[in-house]
């Protein structure tokens, strides 16, 4: 690793903060590995050729868990120290951010109640906006001040020392831990990056708990083209010593989840839908997220059993009312009023997660019950304001997906569940990641480079898909997330009023959040998947 940041001069709190989010963007590595080989080729072991715990990567390149704990210990924090964190770890493929949102509530409402936990660490990814939203205790991001000081501070205590040093997400990884160590928090809940067993976040030798999420097919450069090969890497995160939980899954997806959990002697209860849990409740409209919710108060309830004063060991709940009435994770089914015009975000990039969004808007828009519906009593003047509009019956989709998946097939299913639901969309508006229309680039931008380009071929690849399901579709390019918000509002001004839908991808949320949070209202939907 390079030591040219060590001796460097900081004179002022905003020069630290921007040479550190500069340090960090040097970590990135152009593209993810593949595990695609030569042509005829094949590097993808069939289920009984997976390796055991012990066994060798089946992911192409450098795993990620590689060198993390010899960083870590070159940090000066041991196996015990990063054990002393009592991690709650979880993986999957859906849900995996709204669990860790909802286990966080939850802990936080009971640490209202009891004085227990004191103070809790969260560590999710990716972020929308700002960088230091991955790493957050007693649910608000770390400062701009604190996060430069141990991005210094880890960077310092590895430079030079160990080499190749750690990428982007690995070193954020170590910032987290690094932080969380020194802030003496009571409980850390640590959201995988990407597959579980070889995962930078699987440094983490003896969690407290563990629990997977909906598992479906993403990431299958990476992690395999089979259900049964991303389930077994999902597992990774299992440890002996450690009971695990797991929403209900497909069969094959189960019974792989049950084979590893057998193999590490390790308890594994499947969760579903707790029949406890409100039904009127807004954070809990998505049906998805009753699922998520309930493996959050399974893993939430066994945590407080493990570490929780005798007096103190039971989630109860009042907790888990508090915890679902105050849950709240910008970007995921997001909803923001401006005026008549009505914005509906959600980072859904896989084909799973579509359907969910997609049905998410449907329910809203036709049902009115979205942004009518006020559980906060601080708000009954924006509620009274909304609910006296009707409905506007514009809506238009603003959609941006630019990856190694499939696009086209995303926004297909974007069309199909739309088409399905009856609900007619009347502008659809591609964009890039691009964010703003002057070619400025914050510094936060969490997007890298596409590994291809949004050409016009793949432009008219996902045109075709589109207009496949709805042949007289009106369809609009724009080259960036502001100019397609801008036309959607251009849209609306002429219509007396709109619903948009926006979604596809994280990196098109974070941007369009960051456009739209000078001047608009947000109504307190804010869930994940």
């Amino acid at each position: 690793m390079s030591r040219s940041w060590k001796h460097s001069s900081i004179h002022q709190m905003g020069e630290l903060y921007s040479n550190a989010i500069a340090l960090l963007n040097s970590r990135r590595r152009k593209a993810r590995p593949s595990l695609t080989g030569p042509p005829g080729g094949n590097l993808i072991p069939g289920l009984d050729l997976m390796p055991s715990l012990n066994g060798t990567p089946s992911l192409k390149g450098t795993p990620s868990l590689m060198g993390v704990r010899e960083w870590l210990q070159e940090l000066g924090h041991s196996d015990d120290d990063v054990n002393g964190l009592n991690v709650i770890h979880v993986s999957g493929t859906k849900g995996k951010g709204s669990t860790c949102a909802f286990i966080n509530s939850f802990l936080t409402a009971h640490g209202e109640r009891t004085g227990f936990p004191r103070k809790i660490g969260l560590y999710t990814s990716p972020h929308l906006k700002y960088v230091q939203e991955r790493i957050q205790i007693d649910s608000k991001p770390i400062s701009e001040k604190l996060f430069a000081k141990y991005v210094f501070e880890v960077w310092h205590g590895l430079s030079g020392k160990i080499s190749p040093g750690p990428r982007y997400l690995q070193l954020l990884l170590l910032i987290s831990v690094h932080a969380f160590i020194n802030e003496g928090i009571d409980v850390a809940i640590y959201e995988t990056h990407n597959g579980g067993e070889f995962d930078a976040t699987n440094v983490i030798q003896k969690p407290v708990v563990t629990g997977v999420t909906t598992i479906g097919m993403d990431h299958v450069e990476q992690l395999g083209p089979l259900i049964e090969n991303i389930a077994w890497h999902k597992a990774g995160i299992f440890k002996h010593g450690s009971p695990a939980f797991s929403t209900f899954q497909e069969p094959a997806a189960a019974t792989v989840l049950q084979q590893r959990a057998d193999e590490k002697n390790v308890a594994l209860q499947f969760v579903g839908v707790n029949p406890t849990i409100p039904h009127s409740a807004l954070a809990l409209k998505p049906e998805v997220q009753r699922t998520n919710c309930s493996l959050a108060i399974a893993l939430a309830s066994t945590f407080l059993k493990v570490k929780a004063p005798q007096e103190h060991c039971i989630l109860e709940s009042q907790d888990i009312l508090k915890g679902i009435e105050q849950f709240s994770w910008p970007g995921r089914f997001h909803h923001i009023v401006d005026g008549n015009h009505q914005w509906f975000l959600d980072g859904a990039h896989n084909e799973l997660s579509i359907q969910k969004a997609a049905q998410w808007f449907l329910d809203t828009t036709l049902e009115g019950q979205g942004y009518l519906v006020m559980s906060d009593p601080k708000n009954m003047e924006l509620e009274a304001d909304v609910s006296s509009k009707s409905p506007p019956r514009t809506r238009v989709l603003i959609f941006s997906h630019i990856s190694e998946r499939d696009g086209a097939a995303i926004l297909k299913g974007v069309a199909e569940a739309l088409h399905r639901g009856g609900l007619q969309i009347h502008h659809v508006i591609l964009s890039t990641y691009e964010e703003r229309q002057d070619g400025a680039v914050s510094m936060e931008h969490c997007s890298k480079t596409p590994e291809k380009p949004f050409s016009l071929d793949v432009q008219k690849d996902y045109i075709e898909a589109y207009r496949s399901i709805d042949p007289n579709a009106h369809i609009s390019i724009e080259s960036t997330i502001e100019g397609a918000l801008n036309l959607a509002r251009e849209i609306g001004s002429r219509d007396n009023g709109m619903q948009a839908l926006v979604t596809g991808s994280l990196y098109l949320i974070g941007g369009a959040l960051r456009l739209l949070e000078k001047d608009t209202k947000e109504i307190p939907y804010n869930v994940s998947t």
